[in-house]
C-alpha cells in the first residue's frame, strides 16, 4: 500500500516505525502505566485493551494513509513510546500525539520525535492542519507542545470536559 508519508524516520537517537504485533509489551509498558494513561485513557489500560490500541495503531495506517510511529532506541532496538500523525473517529481534527514509557522522561526523546514527525508532515502533507489535543492538568505535554512550536489556540469539550487544542503551524 502507498502511504501519505513515509513507513519511518531517522532521528539522531531513534528509529520512528510502524507498529508491529512484538511491540504489544512495549506498548503495555506505557499504556499500563497510571502515570503515563492519566491524561490519555485516564486510566490505566488492561492488556487486552493495549492490544485494541495497538490494533488501532496499525489500521490507521489502513483507514487514513498515515499514521503514528513506534519509537525505537537505535541504541539498543527497544520501543519506548509513540509518536506520530492521529485522526481518530471522535477527534476533531487530525494531531500529532506522543506518549513515552516514564522511564524514559525527561531525556529528550519526545521533542527528538515529535521535532521529526513535523519536519516529515511539512513535507509530505504540507495541507494537513495539525493540531495536539491536550488534558488541562498535563502541563508536560503543553510544555512539549510549545518548545517544538504550538501555541494554544482554543479550548475544546471533549468527552465530557475542557481540553486544550494546541496549533502546529
Amino acid at each position: 500500500m502507498k502511504y501519505l508519508i513515509p513507513e519511518s524516520l531517522e532521528t539522531e537517537r531513534l528509529h520512528l516505525r510502524m507498529f508491529k504485533a512484538s511491540d504489544f509489551l512495549a506498548l503495555h509498558e506505557y499504556y499500563g502505566d497510571p502515570e503515563c494513561a492519566k491524561y490519555t485513557s485516564r486510566r490505566p489500560l488492561q492488556d487486552f485493551e493495549t492490544w485494541q490500541k495497538l490494533a488501532a495503531q496499525i489500521g490507521h495506517w489502513q483507514m487514513r494513509n498515515y499514521g503514528s510511529y513506534a519509537l525505537e532506541l537505535k541504541s539498543d532496538k527497544s520501543v519506548i513510546g509513540l509518536a506520530g500523525l492521529d485522526y481518530p473517529y471522535e477527534w476533531p481534527e487530525p494531531e500529532i500525539q506522543w506518549g513515552l514509557n516514564r522511564n524514559y522522561w525527561g531525556k529528550g526523546y519526545a521533542s527528538e520525535a515529535v521535532r521529526a514527525v513535523k519536519k516529515m508532515a511539512a513535507q509530505y502533507v504540507p495541507d494537513l492542519s495539525l493540531i495536539s489535543l491536550i488534558h488541562p492538568e498535563n502541563s508536560n505535554s503543553m510544555n512539549l507542545a510549545k518548545a517544538v512550536g504550538a501555541y494554544l489556540e482554543k479550548e475544546h469539550f471533549f468527552r465530557g470536559e475542557t481540553w486544550l487544542i494546541f496549533r502546529h503551524p
